[in-house]
């Protein structure tokens, strides 16, 4: 298993590779604080013929029980996304998207799953960086690696990765 740290704000973000997910082109489990996600990426084998158009799906769910809760009601099983997951499948896939050789054709898949939520930071920029992680590591093509990051402004100064109280007075 390979870990790079950083301090990013007030905590370390940990980006770690070879312990999960190990048949995915690239994986990687980023950090911070007590919010952890698994971001994967892989490709189809063969390129598709007949299309014009980069073929990149990006999936990022939050599941409940990251967060220690359990769907009440009848159903018990996760439904559809939320529109929060659907909004930061999109935050994913604007940066990325661009970064891609001309011409790539390969079905590509980036799936992002929060493992765990600490209330306190929020995962989406995790997300991001993890993609972009997990892409250079895999055998995709991929021009250069980009991060997540969110800037706050609480009380006149500037907070990088501001927790969702801090966002509250942002």
């Amino acid at each position: 298993m390979q870990t790079r740290e950083l301090t990013i704000g007030q905590q370390t973000l940990r980006l770690e590779t070879g312990k999960l997910a190990k048949q995915a082109g690239g994986s990687v489990i980023v950090r911070y604080g007590d919010s952890v996600v698994l971001v994967t990426a892989c490709r189809a084998a063969t390129a598709r013929e007949g299309i014009d158009f980069l073929p990149l799906t990006v999936d990022y769910r939050e599941y409940t029980y990251a967060s220690g809760r359990i769907p009440g009601g009848f159903f018990k099983r996760e439904g559809k996304p939320a529109e929060k997951e659907v909004i930061t499948s999109r935050c994913i896939d604007r940066p990325i998207r661009p970064l891609f050789p001309s011409g790539w054709r390969y079905e590509t898949q980036i799936i992002a799953l929060v493992l765990s939520a600490d209330q306190e930071n929020d995962t989406d920029v995790l997300a991001i960086t993890g993609a972009s992680a997990a892409l250079a590591l895999s055998e995709i093509p991929f021009e250069k690696t980009i991060a997540g990051v969110r800037i706050g402004l609480v009380d006149g100064q500037y907070v990088i990765n501001p927790t969702f109280k801090q966002r509250k007075e942002s």
